[in-house]
């Protein structure tokens, strides 16, 4: 079932019975995907935010944006990642005719319904901390399609996107050819990252699943390490309606004699995911048992962690990300990193503090309580679901003293949208409801009834169009005077986030 890591010597180790306990407590009580370890004083607060966001613009020679365009056009033809046949039989056929160029290095695949890209940054900062050759795939992009397939720590060239697409046209339409449905979309991006690790080579690969696991294309993978992000009910028409469903799916990543890296789950989940590790064999570690968080203090720009790992105990870890569940996301990436390098299995010992320390800091994650603009505040976050709502919703109101929050939301149909509205009820003074671009976007009048429900009436403006969405809404923040402390939150899709960032000059 569970390993727990090997202790040092009593001199050198903190006693079990201490503090953790507590901690261990308060974990295993805590609403699974919200609830926090809370510690210290809250006094200082801050307006701050990540570090600028590694997301490219588009190419600024004609020639390479021409032919970019032509590679976006081409995938758009085909199945997009809403459209499903749940099979890996096609990636399988693609990776044989590619030369298995995903067994060339060794993984950690992520899946979850929440937290996953954060968690994958954030397991890319360590490993690349460590002087490792890091390969990132994850999904979707904010704003540019190449951010998807990243090495060192940065998205790739659209000259290298371009000249990987090219470089595996051939085989994707043989692939096509001997098939009964093309490969989708989601399938050629994911052939490509794989082909792209190869060829840099990566010394390591950090794979997002783009929805479920078992039958996800990025599944033709072994991971050293499969981490699982907090499991709530998303995409339930695909995956299930209760979280034991969906954890069963979301299992198919736990591999034979793979390190398990399970943040706090729902009951009914945990225990469909611990028993498919038995079943193959697999190492468990879970949050709040064999790691945690163990203290959390907002400080500027971000938060202030101890970290409780595998191999021991990780003060003053700064991450320049805001809320509670970023910190349970820093707890389990650092726990995925230090199962990589054979920590609480091989080697008792933890890594090291000073290059933790320097990897956190250094953490962006586009479009997740994002500060895009001052004067009024703008915060980006690309919250869809409630569970992610919920997460915003704390947040925001631990981090920033707003004096008045405008929501501008703009939802995908196929969301729970009323849980979205209500989660964020509470902290937003008045709400915006606009569309994005997306064929998927759910009418802004289609959403403006459901938000008039939530809200009243006479809390909701409707504004089809985002660009006059944020004017509107920028418009009611600074009503509150220049000095009230009026904010804008943009969420909903990560589509409208990604729009949004254009819109406000961000890329």
């Amino acid at each position: 079932m569970s390993e727990l890591p090997p202790d040092h010597d009593a001199d050198d180790q903190p006693d079990p019975l201490d503090s953790f306990d507590e901690i261990i407590a308060e974990e295993t009580t805590r609403d699974p995907d919200l609830a926090v370890i809370e510690a210290g004083s809250r006094t200082l607060r801050t307006q701050g935010g990540p570090p600028d966001a590694d997301i490219p613009t588009r190419p600024t020679d004609p020639e390479v944006d021409k032919a970019l365009r032509e590679v976006e056009a081409e995938l758009a033809t085909r199945w997009g990642e809403t459209k499903l046949e749940p099979s890996v039989s096609r990636i399988a056929a693609l990776m044989d005719v590619l030369g298995e160029p995903q067994r060339s290095y060794p993984s950690i695949h992520i899946t979850g319904t929440n937290g996953k890209t954060s968690t994958a940054r954030m397991i890319e900062a360590l490993l690349g901390a460590f002087e490792l050759r890091t390969g990132r795939y994850t999904s979707p992009h904010v704003q540019s399609i190449t951010e998807r397939i990243s090495l060192d720590g940065a998205p790739i060239s659209a000259e290298r996107f371009i000249e990987t697409y090219q470089d595996i046209k051939p085989y994707v339409e043989m692939v096509d050819a001997s098939q009964e449905y093309r490969l989708s979309f989601f399938e050629v991006l994911t052939g490509m990252a794989y082909a792209a690790f190869a060829d840099a080579p990566a010394d390591v690969a950090v794979v997002e699943v783009g929805m479920g696991g078992s039958w996800d294309a990025t599944n033709v993978i072994d991971g050293d390490v499969a981490v699982v992000t907090p499991i709530d009910l998303d995409h339930t028409d695909r995956l299930g309606t209760t979280h034991a469903e969906i954890a069963a799916e979301k299992a198919g990543v736990i591999k034979q004699g793979a390190t398990v890296i399970m943040a706090q789950q729902p009951v009914d989940a945990a225990q469909v995911l611990l028993k498919k590790a038995v079943e193959v064999d697999a190492t468990v570690a879970r949050e709040g048992l064999e790691f945690g968080v163990v203290d959390r203090q907002v400080a500027v720009g971000g938060q202030m962690l101890t970290l409780r790992g595998l191999g021991g105990e990780y003060p003053e870890v700064y991450l320049p990300l805001h809320g509670a569940h970023q910190a349970h996301n820093a707890a389990v990436a650092l726990a995925a990193v230090e199962a990589f390098f054979g920590v609480g299995a091989q080697r008792a010992e933890q890594l090291d503090l000073d290059t933790i320390r320097k990897a956190f800091a250094a953490v962006a994650s586009p479009g997740r309580l994002e500060v895009v603009r001052r004067s009024p505040t703008v915060v980006l976050d690309a919250a869809h679901n409630p569970a992610g709502a919920r997460a915003a919703a704390a947040a925001i109101g631990e981090a920033f003293q707003f004096s008045r929050l405008i929501g501008v939301v703009g939802a995908s149909g196929d969301k729970n949208v009323r849980g979205l509205l209500e989660a964020f009820e509470p902290v937003f003074a008045e709400i915006v409801v606009t569309q994005n671009s997306s064929h998927r976007a759910m009418d802004a009048d289609e959403l403006a009834g459901i938000a008039v429900e939530v809200f009243g009436e006479e809390r909701v403006q409707v504004e089809p169009r985002l660009p006059d969405a944020l004017e509107a809404a920028i418009t009611l923040a600074e009503e509150e005077g220049e000095f009230a402390g009026g904010g804008v939150l943009v969420t909903g899709s990560v589509i409208t986030v990604g729009e949004a960032r254009l819109l406000l000059g961000r890329g």
